[in-house]
């Protein structure tokens, strides 16, 4: 069983999360500029087993896809065509952001570290990701 790595794909920046093998935990990965992303994932594919991508779809309240998603389809259609053995899904990541914000206020964070937007990013992608696994259980 291979792991999942979700994505939460930004203009500038990328935030990447990833379960463990047995795909039970979503933990933080990393944030990388968005720029070299293709890069990074195919160099942690070629180290870690990766089952699927999850990849927040950009949704705005009122259903309509985000401008983001001008970025994020061919983005998808490039990863599809580069790792066609690699399974890849869309999940809503409508408030990702506000929860990660308020994660990582409660979290007990001092106001630099709550400033810091990579992290922002890569705790909406842990998110994305533990959305994903508990729809999958039923639970979400």
């Amino acid at each position: 069983m291979g792991r999942i790595l979700a994505i939460d794909y930004g203009r500038k920046r990328t935030g990447l999360a990833v379960t463990d093998p047995l795909q039970l935990i979503a933990g933080g990965l990393t944030t990388v500029p968005t720029h070299t992303l293709m890069e990074f994932l195919r160099n942690y594919i070629q180290r870690e087993e990766v089952e699927c991508i999850v990849v927040g779809l950009p949704r705005q309240m009122n259903h309509k896809m985000s401008d983001t998603m001008q970025q994020i389809a061919p983005f998808v259609r490039s990863l599809q065509k580069e790792l066609p053995h690699i399974a890849v899904e869309y999940v809503d990541e409508r408030f990702t952001s506000v929860l990660a914000q308020r994660t990582i206020r409660e979290a007990g964070l001092k106001k630099k570290d709550r400033q810091n937007k990579a992290l922002v990013d890569e705790v909406s992608a842990t998110i994305i990701l533990q959305s994903y696994l508990e729809s999958r259980s039923g639970r979400g």
